[in-house]
């Protein structure tokens, strides 16, 4: 059995072990965590799974009237705490801006995370938060990319950002991948919200280079069940490769598997005697 959850309203989704509990979506459940068990609101219901999945940690209940109380004051901590952190960035004139605040009522510790576009000497800050808040403050600066999961949002694509509701750690992206899946290399159409190269271009890259490991390359002469022809162009999503047939220049899409090794092919370069 499996579950789905997410502190925040449209989040990152974590998942549970139900254990003996049956949550409906919408209850607000407890999450243990390093800190003590934590609200958290039940996303997907438990269900069952064919996949063999260990490790997950165990749903500690559902959330009575004691969790839910410390749950909203310590949001209300976290409101008052972005409100006075801005207006105290903004009295000492400082180039950041507040992307999230963490607290832990236990150990009364407010994390604060920015972003600036370099090095920030914030020592006094901190001493005025500290004084203001009553508590001890730690400063985290973030880059682009922690900022646009921290903050969420939109992608390009139309859904909430992969960073913000299932990528737990970020994989290199490089320019290359657009290329080898013939996209635009223009950085309005390959970025995401952060600025940087999206990251969904590292999820199908290694079904196009697994394509033109195998698939005969443009300009390559081939046999087609529609005739002879060159190779001009691919289609990856569709297995496919376009050929420009040699009577008349007509195009066809020819399945990957009918023009890669033909036997003609074959024969014609290792005689008919070659072995099967």
């Amino acid at each position: 059995m499996i579950m789905a959850v997410s502190f925040t309203r449209y989040g990152r989704l974590y998942y549970l072990d139900p254990g003996e509990h049956s949550p409906k979506v919408g209850d607000k459940v407890l999450v243990p965590t390093d800190w003590g068990p934590e609200v958290a609101e039940c996303v997907w219901a438990p269900q069952w799974t064919s996949e063999d999945i260990d490790g997950l940690p165990i749903c500690a209940g559902i959330a009575g009237e004691e969790h839910l109380a410390r749950d909203e004051t310590n949001t209300r901590r976290r409101a008052e705490a972005r409100s006075v952190s801005k207006r105290l960035i903004k009295r000492h004139e400082l180039p950041m801006k507040v992307i999230g605040i963490d607290y832990l009522d236990q150990d009364n510790v407010y994390t604060v995370y920015f972003s600036a576009p370099h090095r920030v000497d914030f020592r006094a800050l901190v001493r005025d938060l500290a004084r203001n808040l009553r508590a001890r403050v730690e400063l985290r600066q973030v880059g682009p990319r922690d900022e646009a999961r921290l903050q969420g949002g939109i992608g390009p694509c139309g859904r909430d950002l992969c960073c913000a509701t299932f990528l737990k750690d970020f994989e290199p992206v490089s320019v290359r991948m657009a290329k080898d899946q013939d996209l635009p290399v223009n950085p309005l159409r390959i970025a995401g919200a952060c600025g940087r190269l999206m990251c969904c271009l590292k999820y199908e890259h290694p079904l196009y280079q697994e394509f033109r490991a195998s698939a005969p390359r443009v300009g390559v002469a081939v046999e087609t069940p529609q005739g002879a022809g060159t190779v001009v162009g691919h289609n990856v999503p569709s297995d496919s490769v376009v050929v420009r047939l040699n009577d008349g220049g007509r195009r066809c899409a020819c399945s990957k598997a009918s023009v890669c090794a033909p036997r003609k092919a074959y024969d014609a370069t290792y005689g008919e005697d070659a072995p099967a």
